[in-house]
């Protein structure tokens, strides 16, 4: 499959460089709107996890989500005993949970978890109450924008934000949103986020079981712990 610009003849065979070739060829566009969407028809959600579910054979909602909700009982056990700074941190976002609804669970498990395993959630979870406030955002590789008047668990407006711009809007809520950001570094072969490497491998190896390699102490650790 050939990927075309939509401004210029140039045509490529992966995705990734056409991102590239966007990124590096329509500057203006990275500095002052959105990226414009890899797909001649607009990049959505569902192709998202159809090319997910192409490259690696699994559901990508279905599976990450199905993995949050088994090991949201135990992690939560975990934020509860968790002591110092961290369990400071952990106390507060169990203080937001206001229902056991699904999602309000899973958001809660997505923030917490890299507080667990050492990460820094704040370079990734950009949160603002206006977006077109780029400045917050301009310097994040690989990223979540929550859109709200006070900072919630669950905000109500959430956009992936990629190389510094905002490259989907208007997602349903957090997991949803962390679900296809997690398909667009598959489909877009993106490193992970520095900031939250070990959340995303934790993820990867571990609650999805798509890599054989040997886990890093602290996953393996958490695993253990979760698995008591």
């Amino acid at each position: 499959m050939l990927w075309k610009c939509k401004y210029c003849p140039f045509i490529c065979e992966k995705r990734a460089q056409l991102f590239k070739h966007y990124r590096l060829k329509h500057g203006s566009y990275a500095r002052t709107e959105p990226f414009p969407c890899l797909h001649q028809e607009c990049l959505c959600t569902s192709q998202v996890c159809y090319e997910f579910t192409r490259v690696v054979g699994k559901n990508l909602k279905e599976n990450v989500f199905e993995a949050l909700d088994r090991f949201s009982p135990n992690l939560m056990d975990l934020f509860r005993k968790k002591t110092g700074l961290s369990g400071q941190l952990l106390t507060d976002l169990l203080r937001q949970t206001k229902t056991t609804e699904p999602t309000d669970i899973r958001c809660l498990c997505l923030r917490g978890l890299p507080v667990v395993l050492g990460d820094d959630p704040s370079a990734f979870f950009k949160t603002c109450s206006d977006a077109t406030d780029k400045d917050l955002y301009s310097e994040t590789s690989v990223g979540i924008l929550c859109i709200d008047e006070h900072p919630q668990l669950n905000p109500s407006r959430v956009s992936i934000i990629l190389e510094g711009s905002v490259v989907m809007e208007e997602l349903a809520n957090l997991p949803q949103a962390f679900c296809v950001l997690f398909g667009l570094i598959y489909a877009l072969h993106l490193d992970y986020p520095k900031c939250m490497k070990s959340t995303f491998h934790f993820i990867q190896q571990v609650r999805l079981n798509l890599s054989r390699g040997e886990l890093k102490p602290k996953i393996q650790s958490l695993k253990n712990q979760l698995s008591v």
